[in-house]
Formats: structure tokens, sequence, C-alpha cells
């Protein structure tokens, strides 16, 4: 939101003695702009925690008093040019100290309001420091897989982790506390994920018999596995069992995502509506409507869809598309040229019913054709009202498993000059365990090319982060907490790193001991790191690069003779399976190659990956007596406590995994009996970490628990798959 500088919008005054037990602050804030009020809400909050009064005057007072501080989220500044960016100083004026935060926007002064409410809740207002900041990529946002109705399905359907938020989407409550997080989290837009979502959210002119009342959920038991192409999600024994879980007609519906829109925009947060085609759930055949490409009534009924989606819901920033899915048996221009007579069409009605508005329109790519898309979709390219952009899969769907990623390096070239790209970058490994390592986010981050980058956007297709379902030990009474704020530190870390990769450890660790006062923040943050880097080291070297091909926290992947026919990663697949691109790690075979050979290993031989994941393990069990003494002053901590040390029980188990699957190749190599009863021993020594992990795990989350990638998680049957890896080792 650019505003013109005659606006004096925001700007904050306090007026503080020397003490900093003074009790009055002068807080000056000009009405009419949401995305700064929210700014002043935390500087308010962040004052009377360390003890201030706070009274709200009018813009231009000025207290009189000599001495003390004077703070000020000023009026804009021709200075700031680029969104979002602010700059905090400090300073001394006519015998005052003052605090000055000037921004180019709304944004910018919303940011640096939460800058400096942060700095007084850790270091009170003489501990503010001089900062400047801007955004390191633009687009900053969310993956949001959303389970809208069991009639109008997401890719993460046929899992417990939807079918226990389909509720949870359409509370008030939820999307006011997300959203809040998300904007101290520094995210501005979220993309909401849905194989078809038009019946839940418009009514369409001409197939206004589509459009749904009320939300339901399946009473089905579940099959383990549905098709991967998220086929079948309508079947009779699906759609034939069903209750309502919320009564809410259509108009209703539309009043409700109008005012989440209008909430998020309050706090410079966007929303976007994404699909995979072609689907058609929830039309029921109506119209006749199908899922065939050369259906002219589907390409008219989708057309039509997109346009009103649009109208609907004016704040709307944008809508996407990805082709492919359930677009068989075509080829890539047909696929295309449907997209645009579908959703590029409807984008331009709407711009053509609505001219001025900015719409942005993103296409998810697969391939290094952007050229030819471009082309294709060349009246929206060029359309002064429409950004066009790409999207692609930056990690595939593991970003935690190497800092450097290749799969965009044949991609960028096709981009050109002109065209730019947000990056997919997902999470489908850290579920269950609260992750966090800065310095490894800090390190991807700054590798993403930045000359073709408008943003990116992180999330999962295997978990939809709504509210938590899985913990064991939660009170009576105790609510059911936000997934990002379970997960704080990892969503946190992730959201600021994007927004200014600067931002230093120091102020990681104060964050840590402003939430656990009763522990060495220095300690928590290296031993916290420390056992997150588990992720990383193990998919690096055991790189099954789709959701479905690997799970590492249940060290599995879809069940199925393409990956291993119960889903478990047993010790030969371990010797299989191969290294990550990005990496300098050498796949087991290729070391046992070299080790006959006698040549020299070049990169990270697999044994050196199992000896830092020991050293890392070993590090984080290592500081762990000493936090423990910590345990029951704060539920937080205790659980933060657990996740870290199941962290490090996996990565002891993994470490041993990969020793004994390196010696178990080596003894089929070679007949070399020792390496053999070493393979025996290094599993065995597994097994006893994973026992571990298992124990701890199933006193503290539900098991089992059921995922639509790689079926269900089940801590008993899987004890019974690493015993059988000691077995695999004796039989040789």
């Amino acid at each position: 939101m650019r505003l013109p500088l005659r606006f004096a919008v925001f700007w904050l005054s306090c007026f503080l003695s020397h003490s900093l037990g003074a009790e009055t602050v002068w807080l000056a804030v000009e009405n009419g702009f949401a995305p700064i009020e929210f700014g002043a809400q935390d500087v308010t909050s962040a004052l009377e925690a360390r003890g201030h009064e706070v009274q709200r005057v009018q813009p231009g007072f000025s207290p009189t008093e000599t001495g003390g501080v004077l703070v000020n989220l000023s009026t804009f500044s021709g200075r700031f040019l680029e969104p979002e960016a602010f700059e905090l100083t400090a300073r001394n004026a006519g015998g005052r100290s003052n605090i000055v935060v000037g921004a180019g926007d709304a944004a910018g002064l919303m940011y640096g309001g939460l800058e400096l409410a942060e700095q007084i809740r850790l270091y009170d207002l003489d501990g503010v420091k001089p900062t400047s900041q801007k955004a390191h990529v633009a687009m900053r946002g969310v993956k949001f897989n959303i389970p809208l109705d069991v009639r109008t399905p997401s890719y993460s359907d046929m899992s417990d982790a939807a079918q226990e938020n389909i509720a949870t989407v359409w509370d008030w409550d939820f999307w006011t506390e997300y959203l809040d997080t998300l904007a101290r989290y520094r995210f501005n837009y979220v993309s909401l994920w849905s194989l078809h979502p038009f019946p839940s959210l418009v009514k369409v002119p001409g197939y206004e018999d589509i459009a749904l009342d009320d939300v339901q959920r399946s009473t089905v038991t579940w099959a383990e596995d549905y098709p991967t192409i998220a086929t079948g999600y309508d079947a009779p024994e699906i759609l034939e069992n069903v209750e309502v879980v919320k009564r809410i007609t259509i108009d209703e519906k539309i009043d409700f995502w109008r005012r989440v829109m209008r909430y998020a925009k309050d706090r410079n947060i966007d929303f976007y509506v994404i699909t995979w085609n072609v689907f058609t759930y929830g039309t029921d055949g109506k119209y006749g409507i199908t899922d065939a490409m050369d259906n002219p009534v589907t390409v008219d009924y989708f057309r039509k869809s997109v346009k009103q989606l649009l109208l609907t819901y004016p704040l709307l920033r944008g809508v996407g598309l990805t082709t492919g899915e359930n677009m068989r048996d075509v080829g890539f221009q047909e696929k295309e040229d449907w997209a645009f007579a579908t959703y590029g069409q409807g984008v331009l009605d709407a711009v053509a019913e609505q001219p001025g508005r900015q719409i942005r329109f993103i296409h998810r790519q697969h391939q290094t054709k952007a050229q030819d898309i471009a082309a294709t979709f060349a009246p929206l390219v060029k359309h002064p009202d429409v950004d066009f952009i790409f999207s692609f899969k930056y990690a595939q769907a593991h970003v935690m498993s190497s800092t450097t990623q290749t799969f965009h390096e044949s991609f960028v070239p096709s981009l050109g000059d002109e065209l730019k790209t947000i990056w997919t970058q997902r999470n489908d490994d850290a579920y269950l365990l609260r992750w966090g390592a800065p310095n490894f986010f800090r390190e991807f981050i700054n590798n993403i090319p930045s000359d073709v980058t408008q943003g990116m956007y992180y999330g999962s297709d295997q978990w939809v982060w709504g509210r938590d379902w899985l913990t064991l030990d939660r009170g009576e009474g105790e609510p059911r907490e936000l997934e990002i704020k379970k997960h704080w530190y990892h969503w946190l870390t992730w959201g600021r790193l994007g927004y200014n990769p600067d931002l230093g450890n120091d102020r990681f660790v104060a964050l840590l001991g402003e939430r656990f006062p009763q522990a060495n923040a220095e300690e928590l943050f290296n031993a916290w790191q420390n056992a997150s880097m588990v992720y990383p080291l193990t998919t690096g070297f055991h790189w099954g690069q789709f959701d479905f091909q690997w799970y590492i926290e249940a060290c599995r992947s879809r069940p199925g003779p393409a990956q291993t026919e119960s889903g478990f990663h047993d010790v030969n697949r371990f010797i299989t399976l191969g290294v990550h691109p990005g990496t300098d790690n050498v796949a087991i075979p290729e070391y046992v190659a070299a080790m006959q050979a006698g040549a020299t290993i070049d990169g990270t031989s697999p044994l050196d990956v199992a000896t830092a994941l020991h050293r890392r393990a070993d590090a984080a069990l290592e500081a762990l007596p000493t936090l423990d003494e910590t345990r029951g002053t704060s539920v937080e901590l205790d659980r933060t406590l657990n996740d870290i040390r199941l962290m490090a029980y996996l990565g002891k188990y993994y470490a041993f995994k990969i020793h004994g699957a390196t010696e178990l190749a080596l003894f089929r190599a070679t007949g070399e009996r020792a390496r053999q009863q070493s393979a025996v021993a290094a599993l065995t020594e597994a097994q006893t970490w994973w026992l571990r992990y298992t124990t701890l795990s199933g006193e503290l989350y539900r098991n089992p628990f059921w995922t639509n990638r790689v079926g269900i998680v089940d801590w008993v049957e899987l004890n019974a798959e690493v015993a059988r890896d000691i077995q695999i080792a004796q039989d040789g």
C-alpha cells in the first residue's frame, strides 16, 4: 500500500523519564490504516508488559517535559522507495533521546512497529538497536492445502491432518489467530490449494445449482491409500456416509471468506486460490459437467467459475493453477490450451469487468517450457492489469535436504529476461516434531537465485497446518493449538529469514530466552539446531525426492513395488537409494565400488554422513541433562525438549543404519565376515535407538496416524520392520 507523503498516518511518540520504571507513555496513531494499527497494538502490549502505562493521544502531541525518551513511528518518507522497507534509528535532539521508525508505506510501518515491539519486549527501550530492513523477496507466503468439504476436497484430504481440520478452516477464531501469527512472522500471502473449490466458495451464473450449502465430512472407514493423482475422492461409500460439521449457507460462506480476506489485508496479507486440474468434485455431473477436457460445458463452467471467484472476492489478489494431475492422454500444448481457455479467459473476463484491478496469475510449472506457456498465455502476460508469474518446486518435496538445490537450473534459463517465478518450498518432513535450525534456513534462502525470483511459499502436500490433533498430553480443557504455534520456532524462522536473511542468531537466542526464561537460551539454541540438522543430513544422503517416496519421521514411503512392499525403508533400500544431487554425498554402491578399486573417494562418504549424524545427535543429547533441570516449569518447554530428544534419537538411528547398510554392502561385495558382523552390530544398535524414539513418540503423540502420501504410520508395525533389518544382515 503506497500512500501520499502528506498523510502523517502513524506517528507514535512516547515520553519517558530517565528511569525504566516510568509509568506513562504517550502513543499517537492516526486512524484509517489497519496494518499500522496492528503494529501499534504490538508496541502497546510490549510497553505495558515492561511496566509502562500507555495513553493514546492525537497526532502532533508533544510532551513538554525535558529528558526521557521520545519514540516516533513516523510519517511516510520518500527515502523508502521499496515496499515493506523500514528504518529504526536512535538519536539525541533537544536534550531528549529519540527512537524513530520511518517507512515508505503502511506495510513497512507495520513491520517497523513489530520490530520495535519485539525489541522492547526483549531489551526494553534503553536496549533498542538501530536497524534498517527491507524485504529480501517480495512474496513470502504459505501453501495451505485446504479441506473445505468432503465434496470439494484438496490433495491432502485423505489423511487425519485434513479430516481433523475440516471444521477448523470454517472457524473465524482460527483465521484471526493464524493471520495475526503469520503477520508477526513476516508472511504476506496465503495460497489456498484445492482440487476444485468453486462449489464451496461461489455461486456461478448459469450454474447456480452447483453452489453448496453446509460443510460436510465423511464418516466412512477410510482405506489406507488413494490414487496419487487424487481421483476417486467421490466414491459412493465416501459421499453416502457423511455428517454436517457446520450449518451454513453459500451466502454465509461468501461473507465468511470476504471477512477473512479483509482481516488478512489489514495485516498486509493477500489471498490466492490455486487448483489442480482437471477435477470437478462437487458438481455431481450437473449441467453435463465432466472432467473431460474436450467437454465444452466443462470449459464454459471453469471459465465462468474463475471470473465469478474474482468478482465475488474483491480482495482476492489472484488465482493460479497446475496442469497435468487429471489431464490424461493429452500432450503439453493441449493442456495449456485448456488452461488458457478456462483460467486465462476467466481472468480476462474479470479484468474486463473491473478495469484497473490488479490480478496476479500463477502458473505452476514442472518443465522447462516457460516461453511456450507464456506464448499461449500472451494476452495475460501482456495485459497491464495482470501480473503473470510462474511457480516451480525448488527442492521437490524436501526443503530439509540440502542448502544447495539443483532442480531449478534448467528451468531458470527458460524464463528469459522478463518472466519471474515464485518458488514452491515444500516441507514434507517435519510434521510431528518441532524443528528449528536458523543456520540451515539462512543459507538455503541466500542460495535462491534472486534475479528471477518474485517470491516463495512454504507448506506441505501431506499435512494440513491447521490445529494440532496429535498431542496426547494436552491438559483438561487445553484447546487444540495452532500447528504454526506448536511449531512456532520453525515457522517464525522461515518467515523472518525470508524477509531478512541477515537477521542474526543473537535475535533467535533472545527470542528463545524470552519464551523460555528458565532455560539457558544459548544452550537451547544449539541443542535445537543440532538435533534439527538430522533431517537434512539424512535426507541429503537418502534421497526420495517426492513426498510419497520418503518421510523421514517414519522411515518410510508409500507402500508398493515402486518403493517397498510395506513402505518401510529397510537396510536394502538404504543401500540402493541415491543421494541428493545438490550434495557431495557418495551413495553406498559408488562407495563400495571405489573401496574395491582402491580409488580415492571424492565427496562425503556414507560413513562420513553417519559420523556427522552422530556428532549432531550427541551434541543435542549432551546438552539435554542441563536443560532438563527446568522440567516442570513450562509445559511448552517440556514438549520442546522432548522433541529435541526425539530428533536426536532419530539421528542416532539413521547414523547406525547408514553405517550398517554400508558394512552390509561391503560384505556382499567382498565376502568379508567381519563386515557382516559389523553390519549386524550397527543395525542392532540402530534398533535400540529406534525403540527409544518410538517409545517416547508413542507416549507423546497419537499412534497410529494416517497420511495421504505414505499411508498409516504405526510405531508398533515399524518396530517389527526395524527388527527385520538385523535379520537381513544376518542372512547376508
